[in-house]
């Protein structure tokens, strides 16, 4: 039934204040890609290419927790380039696959790697039910705040290796249990909201 399945297709261009080195041996550790991802978490490594782990997501009322493996099925060195297969299955029957590609580039006279990433995955069972706008505004927030974590690890080493200084780890980014779709939701409408209420009550007052 069409109706209970969807497919999400995604592109982000990003950059990290990093060497290409560290950043391509930063991507192809599992557990430094899952320390980095809102609310997910590593169950095992399987081998040096595919890894158990889990994800939590919410989206309003609907709250989707998905075991699956992730499997590195491409790793171009030359090109910098690594693919991702992700298969997942949720408690209540859902299930999500679906690939990532990332392709590192050096720019900046190799300060600073762009990452461009293309995903493209098919989803069914209850999350379905909240619409794609919803998923893909959730999906681009999760990447949002996975980069952000990722330059929070990355970008301080890099720095303290530029300017000759002792490496000093950055501390692991704070973990989130699970994405709230309602604060993303309120962040991008606040503008909006917060013009509505002042015209409610202004109505009101006077």
């Amino acid at each position: 039934e069409s109706s209970s399945n969807m497919a999400i297709e995604l592109r982000q261009s990003f950059q990290i204040r990093a060497p290409i080195e560290a950043v391509w041996a930063f991507l192809l550790d599992p557990k430094n890609v899952v320390a980095c991802m809102p609310g997910a978490s590593l169950t095992q490594v399987i081998d040096e290419k595919s890894f158990v782990g889990a994800v939590k997501v919410k989206v309003g009322a609907v709250t989707a927790q998905y075991q699956g493996t992730i499997t590195y099925t491409g790793i171009d060195a030359a090109a910098r380039v690594v693919t991702m297969l992700a298969e997942g299955k949720e408690r209540g029957g859902g299930t999500v696959k679906g690939t990532i590609v990332s392709r590192l580039s050096s720019i900046e006279g190799g300060v600073v790697t762009n990452v461009e990433t293309s995903s493209s995955f098919d989803l069914t069972g209850k999350i379905v039910q909240v619409g794609r706008g919803m998923i893909e505004g959730i999906s681009a927030q999760i990447i949002k705040m996975y980069v952000g974590n990722v330059r929070a690890m990355l970008e301080p080493i890099a720095a303290a290796a530029a300017t000759a200084a002792p490496g000093i780890a950055a501390p692991p980014p704070a973990r989130q249990e699970s994405i709230n779709i309602v604060a993303v939701v309120a962040r991008t409408l606040w503008e909006g909201i917060k013009g509505f209420f002042k015209r409610l009550f202004g109505q009101r007052s006077s």
